[in-house]
């Protein structure tokens, strides 16, 4: 008796992703946007590798464990301070080395005034007195006058004036020294433009050329300063 055959049962489809996707298209975007979530660790890891690479200029490797990246943080840290260490040392220097040469500039600046101010009293007590002297000058001129014009008078009584002028000029002529005033010499002295001023040019037999043969008026002298120069005749020969 032949034995009748059971009907199969149907057997259970395993599902695929592409099956799935056609039963419900809503639930694998859902999945796959799952797939492909970052942590907010990692963005702000990112980050920070993104500043580091725009101060340095160099791109910073990432590290491979949690324990390195937060290492190499401490490390930033602590270089950042030292850095801020140093600049914090630099400014005590610098405003040092500032102070150091505003010292030395107003130094030289009171050291220059001193000096300056000294020069200025010494002259001051050199020549305060030129005024007085220059005009004391045209005493003495009168004096030398006087005597050039009666010195060749044969008369005794004028001849006792004569020599009573020439003592008055002389003690007239020592109280000047004394005050620094001095005569320039002239006659048979060689012409010189910073102590003579030439009136006239002659020949003179005898005498070399820019001789000095006569002078029309004494120079002097206020220590080593030319108070007025000699008016006087040289020799011309050629």
């Amino acid at each position: 008796m032949g034995t009748k055959n059971s009907p199969k049962e149907p057997q259970e489809e395993v599902p695929t992703a592409e099956t799935k996707a056609k039963e419900d298209p809503v639930k694998a975007k859902t999945a796959d946007v799952k797939t492909e979530t970052i942590t907010a660790d990692e963005v702000k890891k990112d980050a920070k590798d993104d500043n580091v690479t725009k101060l340095t200029g160099k791109k910073r490797p990432k590290a491979s464990t949690e324990a390195e990246a937060e290492q190499e943080s401490a490390d930033e840290a602590s270089t950042q301070e030292e850095e801020g260490d140093k600049k914090e040392q630099q400014k005590p220097k610098e405003e040092e080395l500032d102070f150091k040469k505003k010292y030395y500039y107003l130094a030289a600046e009171m050291e220059n005034m001193r000096k300056r101010n000294q020069r200025d009293r010494e002259n001051f007590i050199k020549f305060g007195n030129e005024k007085i002297l220059s005009s004391l000058l045209e005493v003495v001129d009168n004096l030398d006058r006087t005597i050039s014009a009666l010195e060749g008078d044969k008369d005794r009584k004028v001849k006792n004036i004569v020599h009573g002028v020439k003592m008055v000029r002389a003690q007239f002529l020592d109280v000047l020294e004394k005050s620094g005033l001095t005569t320039v010499e002239s006659i048979g002295k060689m012409f010189d433009p910073n102590f003579h001023e030439a009136m006239a040019q002659q020949k003179a037999e005898g005498k070399d050329n820019d001789e000095i043969v006569a002078e029309y008026q004494k120079g002097y002298v206020l220590n080593g300063r030319l108070l007025r120069p000699a008016k006087v005749i040289v020799a011309k020969n050629d």
